[in-house]
């Protein structure tokens, strides 16, 4: 126990102050070359709503394609490039989880293994190295590498509550060999967290991350969590996110009262090659003084979800951004960035690159 007055390291809530955001741009050698014009459209999107608030990381091979791509249409003065090899786009989970410190940002660097050996993941899990290498990163980089663990998979209130999901952490192909308690105990003392929260109902069709917390409920103010609800008795999901809802309600703050519970809707069904694809508008990104969410080309639920939002975080600017493209390839736009707090992310970028 630490001593009487000694600074903890903590976990910051997304809603804490930033420093920037990091993006893994999609190009040809991804998952995404069948359809590379329309996600790099999307990432356009997301970036020039970020760069105006705080700086923009950009991790891709090609910086140079990049920055012409972004030129005249994004905050340049914010944005600054890491030259990488990459596998994907999924900077949720191959980015680094962020610790504050005494002294400063720890940069915890955990084995990104493709979603449980899933994918193809090798390159991907080198970036949070090669971004603190580089300068890209600043902090003190911490090897974590003996534990799988993913951004999407973890919720953070900032007050040393992570809310999970059981699906996922508790998965064989991901740290095999460990049960729950050896889990939680490595996330209580790593993150120096009080307690965890295992969510153990919920699921999206179409999602291959085995139920990330971010696809279904996350932490807001003022203990307030937002959650996926489905009302459609005939859709698949409904009896899970029922079930998923009424342990929602058993949880207690720290101080042992109820959470304020904020239902976000359940899009209609999308399908790409009759498959449903996992649209969610639990997948949003809050950054500096505006929460950025998802919308899915359905006026009248993307606009209840921005209602929703906006309760949330009633002095945020609420931002929708159409994420149609993303949800292709299993996620939204939450997976695909990550937020560093202030500390992380120094100075200006104007465009420069780093190697």
């Amino acid at each position: 126990m630490a001593p009487t007055g000694a600074f903890m390291p903590l976990l910051p809530a997304e809603w804490a102050p930033q420093s920037g955001v990091q993006l893994t741009w999609p190009h040809a050698e991804t998952d995404w070359a069948y359809m590379l014009d329309a996600v790099q459209d999307c990432f356009m999107r997301i970036a020039r709503e970020i760069a105006p608030r705080e700086q923009l990381l950009i991790v891709t091979p090609e910086p140079e394609a990049v920055a012409r791509q972004l030129n005249g249409t994004v905050c340049m003065e914010n944005v600054r490039f890491l030259r990488c090899p990459t596998n994907d786009t999924g900077a949720r989970d191959h980015g680094a989880i962020t610790l504050l410190e005494a002294d400063g940002p720890a940069l915890l660097d955990f084995t990104f293994n493709g979603w449980g050996l899933k994918y193809p993941a090798a390159k991907d899990n080198l970036i949070t190295r090669r971004a603190v290498s580089a300068g890209a990163l600043q902090g003190r980089y911490v090897n974590c590498l003996d534990f799988v663990l993913e951004g999407g998979s973890l919720e953070s209130d900032g007050c040393g509550t992570l809310l999970t999901t059981s699906r996922c952490l508790l998965s064989a192909n991901r740290n095999d060999g460990l049960d729950k308690e050896a889990i939680e105990r490595r996330l209580l003392d790593t993150l120096h967290l009080q307690r965890v929260l295992w969510l153990d109902y919920g699921y999206l069709a179409g999602d291959d991350t085995d139920s990330h917390i971010d696809t279904l409920a996350r932490f807001c103010p003022a203990d307030t969590i937002a959650y996926v609800r489905c009302c459609d008795t005939a859709d698949e999901h409904y009896e899970e996110l029922r079930q998923m809802e009424a342990q929602l309600h058993s949880f207690r703050t720290l101080q042992g009262k109820p959470y304020r519970l904020l239902p976000l809707p359940m899009p209609s069904t999308i399908e790409a090659d009759g498959e449903r694809l996992p649209a969610t508008y639990a997948n949003f990104l809050v950054v500096n003084g505006a929460v950025l969410y998802p919308t899915y080309r359905q006026p009248a639920k993307d606009r209840l979800a921005g209602e929703v939002l906006q309760s949330a975080f009633p002095k945020r600017e609420i931002v929708g951004i159409d994420c149609t493209a993303l949800i292709h390839q299993h996620g939204s736009l939450h997976c695909v960035t990550m937020q560093y707090p202030q500390g992380v992310l120094q100075g200006k970028g104007n465009g420069a690159c780093l190697s």
